[in-house]
This record gives structure tokens, sequence and C-alpha cells, in this order.
């Protein structure tokens, strides 16, 4: 009896096999079609280039000075948020003050803002374009200006509670929109 029971549990002690271990987890992959950009002309004194995967440019409302424009992006729940203000003579340095704080604001929830100035010395467009690390409400923001007659901002903005690590994907998308934005801007004298 020993020689037929000590083998069997020989064999059951061998057929186990290693221990069982967890599945990974598994994770969300999202993939944005390749941008596909067009001028979009709009009834402000600039034209620009946007990504045909957004859907629409809607005008934004307007209060004194500042008109503005919304680039939408409806499966992303995302809106790029443009603002223009005519530069007069005393204007500009509040403008860019204004600019630059309402980057400053997202400090509270930002990881860190890094900072990208931009120069077009053909097409007179200057300007800078802040990235926002962490969970802040905006994830890009932007000013463009030709320094003495118009002046452009911008603010990336989710339709979601800031979550950085679920809303990554999308703001990297975003941010090249954003700089094929900024590149394209021409200024159209009235």
């Amino acid at each position: 009896m020993k020689r037929i029971v000590l083998p069997i549990i020989s064999l059951f002690m061998l057929g186990c096999g290693n221990d069982p271990l967890p599945k990974p987890k598994g994770y969300l992959r999202l993939e944005y079609p390749e941008a596909e950009y067009k001028k979009v002309e709009s009834s402000l004194p600039f034209s620009f280039d946007k990504n045909a995967f957004s859907a629409s440019v809607s005008k934004a409302k307007t209060s004194g000075n500042v008109k503005g424009i919304n680039v939408k992006y409806p499966s992303l729940k995302a809106t790029i948020y443009l603002s223009y203000k005519k530069v007069n003579k005393d204007n500009l340095d509040s403008l860019l003050r204004d600019a630059q704080n309402l980057t400053q604001k997202h400090t509270m929830k930002a990881d860190e803002i890094t900072y990208k100035p931009f120069e077009n010395t053909k097409d007179k467009v200057y300007g800078m374009l802040y990235e926002v690390g962490g969970d802040a409400a905006s994830q890009s923001q932007f000013y463009v200006t030709d320094s003495t007659e118009h002046f452009l901002s911008g603010s990336l903005y989710f339709y979601a509670k800031p979550n950085y690590d679920s809303i990554y994907p999308a703001s990297e998308y975003l941010k090249k929109d954003i700089k094929r934005l900024m590149e394209s801007i021409k200024w159209i004298e009235h």
C-alpha cells in the first residue's frame, strides 16, 4: 500500500506547478486620428489652422473689447477657448500680465508649469505656451501678439474633473493642435 500511496502523493505535488500569479491590470489604449489641419477664417482679425477632428469653431460671448471663439472637441470633452483683444498704446503690458496671471492661478493644483517661448518674425507672431502638469483645471494656456495691434490668448479646458492621469493622452494630443494653431496664426488687417 505504501508503494502505491507514495507515488500518488508525489504525482500530486509535482503536478501542481508554479504558484498562481495575479493577472496584470489592463490599461485603456486611446488612439486618436492623425491630425489633418485646415485653415479657419473667423470674423476676428486673424486666421489659423485647426484640426479636422475638432467638431466646430463657434463664436464665444463677447464683453467690452474682448471677442472670442471656441474650438470644440466633443469626443474628447474639451474646448480651446480663444480670446482676442486689440492692442493700443498703453495696454500691452496689462494684457501680458493678465495672460501670465491666469496661468499662475493654476499653481495650487499644478505639479509643474513649463513655458516655451514662441517667435515667428516673418508673420510677426510672438508669444508663450504654458504646459500645466497635474490636476489643474487647464492643461495648456498660451498667448500670441504682434506687439502693436493684436493680442490672442487661449486656454484648453476639459469637461471633466481634472485627473491628470486620465486626461493625459487627450491633453498631449491637443497640445499638438495648440502648437499648430500658434504656428499658423496670420494677422488680418481690417
